[in-house]
């Protein structure tokens, strides 16, 4: 399999993931943080592919998303760009950074849901795990076919 068939693979099975139902009986919730997390890992998965498949030219040898988004990162073009695009805290990247960040950290990132059950009453909460996750994915996608233009060019 070509870098770009294992990226391509990876983020079809980070969408069809949050596509799973939950279901509706008491493992639903724990199902559906599995699966966000489930979701989130194969993006990194496919972060990692990417960054393969976009540096394959480069022919280096660590495809460590720390290390290549890093500051000491090489200074390839694709690189570069991605990381202006981690900078920016509105962009699907950084987003994906602070939630990998968080997957890997003790607690996790997936959370309970809160809701009536419990009294709760929630008030402009942000979108969940799944929902931004979704986005992130599809600005993903969109970016990393312009990435793979410039790639090719090499």
């Amino acid at each position: 399999m070509t870098p770009r068939s294992r990226t391509n693979q990876l983020l079809y099975q980070a969408e069809l993931l949050l596509a799973l139902p939950a279901g509706d009986d008491e493992h639903a919730e724990a199902r559906r943080m599995a699966a966000e997390e489930g979701s989130l890992a194969l993006a990194e998965l496919a972060l990692q592919s990417l960054l393969r498949e976009v540096t394959e030219h480069a022919h280096l040898e660590h495809h460590d998303w720390r290390e290549l988004l890093g500051p000491e990162g090489a200074g390839i073009a694709e690189l570069h760009r991605l990381r202006e695009l981690a900078m920016r805290p509105d962009s699907w990247l950084a987003w994906l950074i602070v939630k990998l960040e968080a997957l890997h950290g003790s607690d996790g990132v997936a959370r309970r849901g809160t809701g009536a059950a419990r009294g709760v009453i929630a008030v402009g909460g942000g979108a969940a795990l799944g929902e931004e996750l979704r986005d992130c994915l599809a600005e993903a996608k969109a970016e990393i076919a312009a990435l793979r233009e410039t790639s090719e060019e090499w």
